[in-house]
């Protein structure tokens, strides 16, 4: 069995964890542990800088794959589409195969169940993505919580698992719609910040390290504040040196 059709099979039966990495080291250090590595375009905001996803582009996200996919040796590695990307077939096609020849094993993209057909016909595994869809929305809040918007989302989630997405991440969905969507596809959910009945979970590792805190979303846990521990070592070198303290006799050569 491939990884992805490994991810599949865990519906209903085993919960998914899916993390972000964007370089060798992290994704080293998270491989294994997780199902899936997610080189996000979340890195425009947690590593670039940028206010949004909006100006990665394809060279970033190439060479972002290559370097996870070295790291990688167990985890299925999935590349973020970026935005203008995958507006036609031609386009959708040739950055999905840029990614894949980096390292990929499948690519995600932000709803066009269209788009997620052609490319599934064409060999490529699709991950889906929809809710609040952060190439896109204007409006960063809870998604479907009225009967119309709710009624959109779960015929959106159905078209996605009929183009043959692999797997369909929810973001920021209404716990009760979550599990609604869940039982209403084939494929599996995974969700963040939507709730527990999701088939999976997946959230930014620079959020649940501390590394990120520009804000921070109402579904983020921190399970560690890395931050606050780089930022002792960087004070405690910086003293050392400025004191003359380091390099000490033993940091050096004879």
């Amino acid at each position: 069995m491939d990884a992805v059709q490994k991810i599949k099979s865990m519906k209903s039966r085993q919960r998914i964890v899916m993390l972000t990495a964007y370089d060798f080291p992290m994704a080293k250090l998270m491989d294994g542990l997780v199902d899936i590595i997610l080189v996000g375009d979340s890195m425009g905001m947690v590593v670039f800088g940028y206010d949004n996803t909006t100006k990665v582009t394809m060279q970033d996200m190439a060479r972002a794959v290559g370097s996870v996919s070295r790291g990688a040796k167990n985890s299925l590695v999935v590349g973020d589409l970026p935005i203008g990307t995958y507006d036609n077939e031609k386009d959708a096609l040739k950055n999905s195969r840029l990614l894949i020849d980096a390292g990929a094993q499948a690519v995600k993209i932000e709803r066009k169940p269209e788009i997620a057909g052609f490319l599934a016909k064409n060999g490529i595994n699709v991950m889906g993505h929809i809710g609040l869809t952060p190439q896109t929305i204007t409006n960063f809040k809870v998604q479907g919580k009225n009967e119309e918007d709710a009624k959109k989302l779960l015929e959106e989630a159905k078209a996605m698992d009929n183009a043959k997405c692999f797997s369909l991440v929810l973001e920021c969905v209404p716990i009760g719609l979550a599990e609604k969507i869940t039982q209403s596809v084939s494929i599996p959910t995974i969700g963040i910040g939507a709730g527990v009945h999701c088939d999976g979970q997946v959230l930014v590792t620079h959020d649940i390290l501390g590394l990120f805190d520009a804000f921070k979303p109402k579904f983020v846990k921190r399970y560690a504040q890395i931050g606050n521990e780089m930022k002792g070592a960087f004070e405690r070198y910086a003293k050392e040196v400025r004191e003359g303290k380091f390099p000490s006799d033993e940091f050096s050569f004879h």
